[in-house]
């Protein structure tokens, strides 16, 4: 008889909202004051589904007003309704301090946007979250670490006293995202390893990822990230299939359906295909003819008449 899976069992006034794997999961946490706080806002495509899916648990949990939100990290499907949600509440932004000057800028490359050729509503911030800070959030502190791997300027936040996790893309259920940096020669598997290492010793029953549900008893689930760490680190190319896979797969679900060859110009200046094709040793149009290949052979795309088909 296989083991039961451990119960995710949440703080009152902990709302974990969990989306599609276009938009990020959310995590609403009621405040004394009766405000409150909001981890990540998804993509910018559901901008309007964020505002009504933050109205209802806001009413759950019998909040007046949402007060901040809080970015992990500010890849298009972490920060996308952030622009929505401060038009709606007069909500505070606050965003690692790794990003603030890309944000103030609105400097679209250094926030990854044209290397991924995805979209962002522009949105302003109002403060900054710094690595090895403390923070108050629901009424209790929570600690802020510093994330790198697959974003250098990622952040994850831990509460002691609830023993919980806001993991980010550090650590899914199934796996975690794609290791950016190691795209473009720059050191990412290291900083990866060392998260788990992180997260393994701290005190957490739950965790709330970025991504897929929520999970108890990480231990398990951490040795399985390592494992397929190591099989990274081993075959770097493993990374750059991965990522181009990623990518198109994404865009499809942003789009729906699109004539094949305008998706292949749109993605054709993208730095993370041209870094990823380099690593397969394959011109950027041939890398993205496999990509859409796999992704179509595995189902998750479909090919007719020219164009291409989310599934």
């Amino acid at each position: 008889m296989s083991r039961a899976e451990p119960a995710v069992r949440l703080p009152v006034g902990v709302r974990f909202i969990e989306r599609d794997w276009l938009s990020s999961n959310m995590v609403l946490i009621a405040e004394p004051d009766g405000g409150a706080t909001l981890i990540d806002s998804g993509y910018v495509k559901h901008s309007a589904l964020v505002v009504s899916l933050v109205e209802h648990a806001l009413g759950q949990l019998g909040a007046k007003r949402l007060t901040r939100v809080l970015n992990t990290h500010l890849h298009s499907d972490h920060c996308g309704g952030n622009a929505a949600l401060a038009a709606r509440f007069g909500c505070e932004v606050l965003v690692p301090a790794g990003s603030v000057d890309d944000v103030r800028r609105w400097d679209t490359a250094a926030l990854s946007y044209d290397g991924t050729a995805q979209r962002c509503a522009r949105f302003e911030a109002s403060g900054v979250l710094v690595p090895g800070e403390s923070l108050p959030i629901g009424g209790v502190p929570w600690e802020i670490y510093a994330a790198p791997g697959h974003d250098p300027k990622s952040l994850v936040f831990h509460c002691a006293r609830h023993r919980l996790l806001v993991s980010a893309d550090v650590l899914w259920k199934n796996g975690f995202g794609v290791i950016f940096p190691e795209l473009v020669g720059e050191s990412g598997f290291t900083e990866q390893a060392e998260m788990l290492e992180l997260i393994a010793g701290l005190d957490v029953d739950t965790v709330l990822p970025g991504h897929g549900p929520a999970f108890a008893e990480p231990l398990a689930v951490i040795e399985t990230a390592r494992r397929r760490l190591a099989s990274l680190r081993d075959d770097p190319v493993r990374n750059a299939r991965y990522a181009l896979k990623v990518m198109i797969k994404y865009l499809m679900l942003d789009v729906e359906e699109i004539e094949e060859t305008v998706l292949a110009e749109r993605v054709a200046g993208a730095s993370v295909l041209r870094s990823a094709a380099a690593l397969l040793d394959l011109p950027v149009e041939a890398a993205f003819d496999w990509a859409v290949g796999e992704l179509t052979s595995q189902g998750a795309l479909r090919r007719l008449n020219g164009r291409l088909f989310n599934v």
